[in-house]
């Protein structure tokens, strides 16, 4: 007995030690060699230039600077890992699948090409679509007819026109490699309090049974159509009662919801694999929604985690809380889009750089990822039955068959491209507020950092690994990422 207590004492200080000749890991976390890396692929989108995640130059390791005035360094510590990347994706609505397929074929297929191709694109791994009609729709619908809480009337056949076939043509890019979850905006107007599918209201009691199955049907009619659902949100927004649709949840409903029964009807349906997220709405007050499901152990076990949105504040440091009290719940950037719109304005830097702001910070505040709002819009915004308005990385001018690619487009793929399923987030410190960054170990050892200049000036910088640093520039409203390869 004595023999084995020893032996158990070896192995439990092997397993915390985390480093040993060179290479670097931790619990679960992804073995690394510093030793191993041999070169850096420097890559940079930037303004008043051409650079569009291009390629710009190889660097090799030097010894790293003393941080000062003239020299900022990015810090990073691979033995220290974090969360695991879920991925990076954007919503095929019906607005973009409407869109997509008013375009000249060449132009569909590199969309496709663009946002799905590892290696031609920028790797999307992520998908939203949604359950029954969104703002983003031509129009107001839903699957079953009134009344039907049997639901012998639902069907899928609307989506089946533009937005599954645009969804599995991205699928077949991919290899099937991209994790689809949907949300409702609204259930039927039949089962809610203000008999509209529009303007709030709430679902009515009776018709909780129903609407848990409303999703079963949703998953199955999908996963026939060729098109398997990995994840679901509860409801999009449940503290907004929009003029589009909607339907409001308080956080006790909606975790009774949960508890009683969509999380039983996953389950008993043999769906509990699906990754179940509540609230999906703004990081403001993520902490007081999520608290009474996560705190329940009935509703919580049915609870993959919880989706956010940006439209209200930045307040990243309410999902890191989330994290902190809850660190067995995933959290996820579910929506975000930059308004109004305006098609003269689309060249402007700035779009771009909102979207760099919050993937860098929602990272680093332990988001496993991010989807973007539409994939593509034409050139009014739209379409949007009510007029909500809105930019998309990709705007296609259906009057001419011309497609811009936003500089919004790029900035996301300094992550997506670079940062795949399954990385781990390491430390990554910068010595200037003016750089943000973050930083990310592949499973196929290479390491992706993604740094981030919104100021009128180029900065000198240095990203120092271990006891090696690469020196390089970042250029006046510039994206770059980094890869150290082995």
């Amino acid at each position: 007995m004595r023999k084995l207590i020893g032996a158990l004492s070896v192995l439990a200080i092997l397993l915390s030690s985390g480093c040993h000749h060179g290479k670097h890991h931790c619990n679960s976390g992804i073995v690394f060699n510093s030793n191993s890396i041999k070169k850096v692929e420097i890559y940079v989108t930037a303004e008043n230039t051409t650079d569009r995640l291009t390629k710009k130059h190889t660097l090799v390791f030097g010894s790293p600077i003393e941080p000062n005035e003239k020299f900022v360094s990015i810090i990073i510590d691979p033995d220290k890992q974090f969360q695991t990347i879920e991925g990076f994706g954007g919503a095929f609505t019906d607005a973009s699948a409407e869109t997509f397929y008013k375009l000249p074929e060449k132009e569909q297929a590199n969309i496709i090409r663009n946002y799905f191709s590892t290696d031609a694109g920028i790797g999307y791994t992520l998908g939203r679509t949604h359950i029954n009609s969104c703002d983003f729709s031509s129009d107001s619908y839903s699957y079953a007819n009134a009344s039907d809480t049997a639901l012998k009337s639902f069907s899928i056949s609307h989506d089946k026109k533009y937005r599954i076939p645009f969804i599995k043509a991205a699928l077949k890019m991919a290899n099937n490699n991209i994790k689809i979850f949907a949300s409702p905006w609204s259930p039927p107007a039949w089962m809610k309090t203000n008999k509209d599918m529009l303007h709030g209201g709430k679902l009515k009691s009776e018709f909780y049974h129903a609407w848990a199955n409303y999703y079963i049907h949703f998953v199955n009619e999908y996963k026939t159509a060729g098109v398997p659902i990995w994840g679901l949100t509860v409801q999009n927004e449940p503290l907004a009662v929009q003029t589009w649709e909607s339907c409001i949840y308080t956080a006790e409903e909606e975790k009774d919801f949960v508890k009683f029964h969509l999380g039983p009807a996953l389950h008993n349906a043999g769906m509990k694999d699906i990754k179940l997220m509540v609230w999906d709405h703004n990081r403001d007050v993520i902490y007081s929604r999520v608290k009474p499901a996560f705190d329940d152990p009935e509703a919580a076990k049915y609870i993959w985690g919880a989706g956010f949105h940006w439209y209200e504040g930045d307040r990243y440091d309410n999902i890191r809380l989330v994290h902190d009290a809850y660190p067995d719940k995933k959290l996820l950037f579910t929506e975000g889009c930059v308004y109004p719109f305006e098609f003269d304005k689309i060249n402007e830097w700035h779009w771009g750089e909102s979207y760099g702001t919050s993937i860098i910070n929602d990272l680093n505040n332990w988001a496993v990822g991010w989807t973007d709002w539409n994939l593509i819009l034409d050139e009014t915004g739209g379409p949007n039955h009510v007029g909500n308005y809105c930019y998309a990385p990709v705007i296609a001018d259906t009057r001419s068959g011309e497609v811009h690619y936003m500089n919004s487009f790029y900035y996301i793929g300094h992550f997506s491209k670079f940062i795949r399923p399954g990385a781990k987030r390491i430390i990554c410190s910068s010595t200037s507020s003016k750089l943000l960054s973050t930083a990310f170990l592949n499973p196929d050892g290479k390491l992706a950092v993604v740094v981030m200049n919104s100021t009128d000036k180029e900065i000198n910088y240095n990203v120092s690994l271990l006891n090696k640093a690469v020196k390089t520039i970042s250029p006046a409203h510039s994206i770059i990422t980094l890869m150290l390869i082995p």
